[in-house]
């Protein structure tokens, strides 16, 4: 039995979160006021509806007291984020998470009870400014203590050496997770394209191609060190 989950607001962010689950499997309730979003996602998910979220009967009426869980991710009117909120809560859903644009709403949110609340302008915005401090980062995800996971461009000295050699962990306590590695591929046409695909999980013998991502985790100040001294 697949996860069931509403997700109100179809913003570029609601819309992203609701097709992502729908991809995955998950059973998706998508609901905007806009009948334009409503009608532009409603072949993604099982069901897109329009109405007023903060309409509580309009929401029971859809049965969202049912859900796993509600995402709540109305970007420009606050005041109906905070009372589609509260409904939820109400009602007793088992995971509410909200959208905060600011710390202001994120403190409101959590004075009436909400534990999960997400700030993606917050994160964009780190991701952003990493990007800019090290231009051979090409992904950024941040995570607690201090630790955070990175895509970036293979660093020049390390090319053509092998995990073994590099000694990520030995020498800069780091995981590589995986690699995103450019193939050439044959088109129908005959023509060759690129394409770029994951290899799965490096062996200590994998080498280091100078076209290669490499994803990896670990501390901030240990990922900084490793591009420093193999720039």
């Amino acid at each position: 039995m697949s996860d069931k989950f509403a997700v109100i607001g179809l913003g570029r962010f609601g819309m992203s979160i609701a097709k992502t689950l729908a991809d995955r499997g998950s059973e998706v309730i998508a609901i905007d006021q806009n009948m334009e979003k409503v009608e532009e996602i409603k072949d993604d998910v099982a069901y897109a509806v329009a109405l007023d979220a903060t309409d509580i009967k309009a929401l029971t009426a859809q049965d969202i007291q049912e859900v796993d869980a509600v995402v709540v991710a109305i970007g420009e009117d606050f005041e109906a984020l905070l009372l589609a909120t509260a409904h939820m809560l109400d009602l007793k859903i088992k995971r509410v998470i909200a959208r905060a644009a600011n710390v202001q709403q994120r403190m409101i949110l959590e004075k009436i009870g909400v534990t999960e609340i997400l700030s993606p302008e917050e994160s964009v915005g780190k991701t952003v400014a990493e990007t800019l401090l090290e231009p051979s980062f090409r992904s950024y995800f941040d995570l607690p203590d201090d630790y955070e996971i990175v895509e970036l461009k293979t660093p020049r000295r390390i090319v053509n050496q092998t995990l073994r050699d590099i000694g990520l962990r030995e020498s800069y306590d780091l995981n590589l997770i995986t690699i995103k590695r450019t193939f050439k591929e044959q088109k129908q046409s005959g023509d060759e394209e690129q394409a770029q695909h994951v290899i799965g999980v490096p062996r200590p013998d994998t080498v280091i191609q100078e076209t290669d991502m490499l994803i990896m985790m670990g501390k901030t100040q240990d990922i900084k060190k490793f591009v420093e001294c193999n720039q």
